[in-house]
């Protein structure tokens, strides 16, 4: 049963995770490891209610969203920040295999990204022709590549403990850090992975949908000679693929927090203060000068496997997201080459690829509220989940998570526009 979220979990390793933890790490050492085990918590609850609602009501977000929206042109507006999102994702993780390749084989940084949007097609292809589980493994092994890559660097040069410490207490130093700050939690708890979890639990886990004028139909449940509604067993088979889903979020957002946790502080320990340290380059160049040539390259590959993993999920949540609200279906291949266009003109113009990442992630913090205030009050709601719906504890958790990251998306904005 586990798998899932795994593949969800490869959003949380994506070239812009790697940016922004990277560029907080050399820029404010461990001031931002407090953002970092924050995200990856809120992160944990958030996977796991997309998961339970794909599984419980056989509807991915999108759709459940796409059925209550009764306005066409709200339906429309949401679609497109949606989409949006989907779109920044894209481009982040295009641009990260880019500058992968480029530092592994000095290849140009468009034909690059060109490689790596024809890889992720690829991808897309064993899930279309192969199925989701063959798909999984795929995404798996590039998981342990990306776990081995920025985590090995840690071991070679540890951290401070003191440092870490003081890191784990919440504060800010200027309006760099929260914009930083958001691009972390944007990083972390991204739209695109809502979306797309509760879609990968749907096609895994969730009962084939009757035809609406048949009766319920009945099975034997073999142990008193007793005819059971299929409901009472889609219940307890339900129950059974929470616990399961529990811990299948658990075992992706532990492997997703240690990793990014791990970039962070190698940038803390290794390159903070040290000057171009703030770029995907310069940070390769300094690890390969302070370290050794063998954490550098680990650390390239991780960052091409990242792009590579990432940019096949974020093709799956766009055309889900089209298809749940629009209802419009677009093959992915064919997604995926039309969203390869803003990456490789970003690509072709010359802007710097880190700052691409890193304001990319800011976009998906600001589409956060939007993915996880429906997700929240969807999965709270007795006539659509009955007895799995939330508790209050849960709807607490979920309602204070949605309002902090509003109010950090806020301040983001008041910082920025009025330059304080």
């Amino acid at each position: 049963m586990i798998g899932p979220a795994l593949v969800a979990g490869v959003a949380y390793l994506d070239p812009g995770n790697v940016a922004s933890n990277m560029t907080a790490g050399a820029k404010y050492g461990y001031l931002l490891v407090w953002v970092v085990v924050l995200g990856n918590v809120m992160a944990w609850l958030i996977q796991y209610l997309s998961a339970k609602l794909g599984i419980v009501t056989g509807q991915s977000l999108p759709e459940a969203l796409g059925h209550r929206m009764k306005n066409r042109w709200g339906r429309r507006a949401y679609w497109l920040q949606a989409e949006l999102v989907a779109m920044a994702t894209d481009i982040a993780e295009v641009i990260g295999g880019a500058v992968a390749l480029n530092l592994l084989f000095n290849i140009p940084l468009v034909w690059g990204g060109v490689i790596t949007g024809a890889v992720s097609i690829v991808l897309l292809m064993v899930q279309t022709r192969r199925g989701a589980r063959s798909f999984e493994f795929v995404v798996i092994g590039l998981i342990a590549i990306i776990a081995i890559g920025f985590t090995f660097g840690v071991f070679v040069a540890p951290p401070d403990a003191a440092g870490v410490a003081a890191g784990l207490v919440p504060r800010f130093e200027d309006t760099g850090s929260v914009l930083l700050a958001a691009s972390i939690l944007g990083a972390t708890i991204m739209p695109h992975a809502i979306y797309a979890h509760s879609a990968l639990s749907r096609d895994r886990f969730a009962p084939p949908k009757p035809h609406p004028n048949s009766p319920e139909p009945l099975a034997n449940d073999g142990a008193h000679g007793t005819s059971t509604s299929l409901a009472t067993l889609r219940g307890i088979s339900t129950a059974r693929l929470l616990s399961a889903t529990r811990w299948d979020v658990t075992i992706a957002m532990a492997i997703a927090g240690t990793v990014n946790l791990c970039i962070l502080l190698l940038a803390a320990a290794n390159l903070a203060g040290v000057p171009g340290t703030d770029t995907l380059e310069g940070a390769y160049a300094a690890l390969y000068t302070g370290i050794g040539p063998v954490v550098a390259t680990l650390f390239a590959v991780g960052l091409l496997a990242s792009g590579l993993a990432s940019t096949s999920v974020g093709a799956y949540a766009g055309a889900e997201i089209m298809n749940g609200l629009l209802k419009i279906r677009i093959p992915l291949i064919a997604r995926r080459l039309v969203t390869l266009i803003p990456a490789l003109a970003i690509l072709a113009i010359g802007v710097d690829p880190t700052l691409a990442l890193v304001l990319s992630q800011v976009v998906l913090s600001f589409g956060i509220p939007f993915a996880l205030v429906p997700l929240v009050a969807l999965t709270a709601q007795r006539n659509l989940l009955g007895a799995f719906r939330n508790r209050i504890i849960t709807t607490i958790a979920g309602i204070a998570a949605s309002l902090f990251l509003i109010a950090l998306n806020a301040v983001l904005l008041w910082l920025l526009f009025t330059g304080a």
